[in-house]
């Protein structure tokens, strides 16, 4: 289990701009950070930090009466990569390697994260992907793989990455692939909603994994998306929360693509923070 004290600490900061942009009294702020301490207090070192966000998240539900903090800044992130769609795979298309200039872009997108960065150096780290070199690199194994497997699933992240999660997909144009979104709004994660608002679900079969952590914790999740895990041959597996949740299981079908966006996982995995990196258990 990939845990530090800081995540706690960026929890807090994460947890603290949402009561602070919200209209909520002093009272509900208090509240909610005694239900934070006490859970922290019982619970720690007994669930993920995924697992623990999902839970404080409920815990916010509970006082501000609100399902869906982060609903106006999903929507204004996709409108903003679709707006920018067309010029992109343009650029994907033009490329020498589609293929790895649309990957490149998969994983600029992972830094559509509310958590743990703001929007403010967006344009300039997308523009710069098509350049960038993976930290660790088993994207010539990726590709080998999609050729070989019968079945993919790929594991979405956040809103707005999932705009380029589908010009990656269009690349790969793999016959027999299913998309998966989090089962119910949590942070900035991708859903049923933004998979049909960014017109994924017309190219691709999009299914809920059925739970609302941050993550794909596969024991919480419902039957149809096991069934769908156990039978793929390859698994795309985006962002920092599906590596917390999924490294565990040493799969070696599992691909983790993702952006080192904090130094407890930048440290873990041996790359410097804002690396890329395309890693397999099995090389």
């Amino acid at each position: 289990m990939i845990s530090d004290y800081r995540c706690f600490y960026c929890l807090t900061r994460s947890f603290e701009k949402l009561l602070e942009k919200g209209d909520f009294s002093s009272g509900t702020k208090s509240c909610f950070t005694r239900d934070m301490i006490r859970l922290y207090d019982n619970y720690w070192d007994q669930l993920t930090f995924p697992e623990f966000a999902r839970e404080l998240h409920n815990i916010l539900r509970i006082h501000t009466h609100i399902q869906d903090p982060y609903i106006e800044e999903k929507k204004n992130c996709n409108s903003m990569i679709l707006n920018n769609y067309s010029e992109i795979k343009q650029i994907v298309n033009q490329s020498a390697d589609p293929f790895g200039s649309a990957l490149r872009f998969a994983i600029a997108g992972n830094i559509l994260d509310y958590v743990v960065n703001d929007s403010s150096n967006l344009t300039v780290n997308i523009s710069s992907a098509v350049n960038t070199q993976f930290a660790i690199d088993n994207s010539s194994l990726l590709k080998e793989n999609l050729g070989k497997a019968k079945m993919v699933l790929y594991l979405g992240d956040n809103a707005g990455e999932i705009v380029f999660d589908k010009l990656f997909i269009e690349t790969i144009n793999h016959p027999n692939l299913i998309y998966a979104v989090r089962g119910a709004p949590v942070v900035n994660d991708a859903t049923m909603e933004d998979a049909e608002y960014t017109g994924l679900t017309n190219i691709v079969k999009v299914i809920s994994n059925g739970y609302d952590a941050p993550s794909t914790i596969l024991n919480k999740s419902d039957s149809i998306f096991q069934q769908y895990f156990k039978e793929a041959d390859l698994i795309i597996s985006k962002g920092q929360g599906n590596l917390e949740g999924l490294l565990h299981l040493n799969d070696n079908r599992i691909f983790f693509l993702l952006m080192a966006k904090c130094n407890v996982i930048a440290e873990f995995l041996k790359v410097n923070k804002g690396s890329f990196v395309v890693y397999n258990p099995a090389s």
